[in-house]
């Protein structure tokens, strides 16, 4: 059964406060050390994390007037910031993703219902109606949360959101079937991060 935009939205409160309770916990050197996705630290991972939130804002904004406001001006710019944001305190970085975390959530409870059935254009360039956007947050906050490395894995999570989930990148990637397996390790697989399965072609990096 697909997932509601009741669901995303919870989803996301869920994620949001999986990771802010994380980076809280680390102190400087601990973000600076390598994430679970190669070539990232924590601090990376924080950046991209917060920058995504300011990202989505604009697709709300986009969504609420009707002014066409990408995620990102470009994709140069996009790795650009997360680049610089990388460079900040561990201090500055839980501020900037709590507070763009907050902002997010507030513009997105300010949208009317026919406000949330505008079309917006996600940074791949796929057009979609403003009911996404939660969704695509909820990924980032859920699937992040266990890149940073902390020990969090994915059945840590909601097993709807999970479920959800597969389904997405079982259709973003264009696969027929998915192979068996608990459902966290099978989403692993799914999402290119380490899983216990065997026998399975590696799929490469998502998200």
């Amino acid at each position: 059964m697909p997932h509601t935009h009741i669901d995303a939205l919870k989803w996301v409160e869920h994620g949001t406060e999986l990771l802010a309770t994380q980076v809280a916990a680390l102190d400087e050197q601990a973000m600076t050390e390598p994430s679970a996705l190669p070539g990232w630290t924590r601090k990376h991972l924080a950046a991209h994390v917060a920058a995504n939130a300011d990202a989505l804002g604009n697709l709300v904004h986009w969504a609420r007037t009707g002014e066409r406001t990408p995620m990102y001006s470009s994709m140069d710019q996009r790795n650009a910031d997360i680049e610089s944001g990388a460079k900040h305190s561990a201090t500055q970085l839980a501020a900037w993703m709590n507070r763009s975390a907050r902002n997010l959530a507030v513009a997105m409870d300010a949208l009317t219902t026919d406000q949330w059935r505008a079309e917006v254009v996600t940074a791949q360039g796929r057009t979609v109606s403003a009911t996404e956007i939660p969704w695509l947050r909820a990924r980032e906050v859920c699937v992040h949360a266990v890149d940073l490395g902390t020990g969090l894995a994915f059945a840590d999570l909601p097993d709807g959101f999970l479920t959800a989930l597969a389904v997405d990148i079982q259709a973003r990637r264009g696969l027929v079937g998915v192979p068996d397996g608990p459902l966290p390790e099978v989403v692993a697989y799914l999402a290119g991060r380490p899983h216990s399965l065997t026998g399975v072609p590696d799929l490469g990096p998502w998200l």
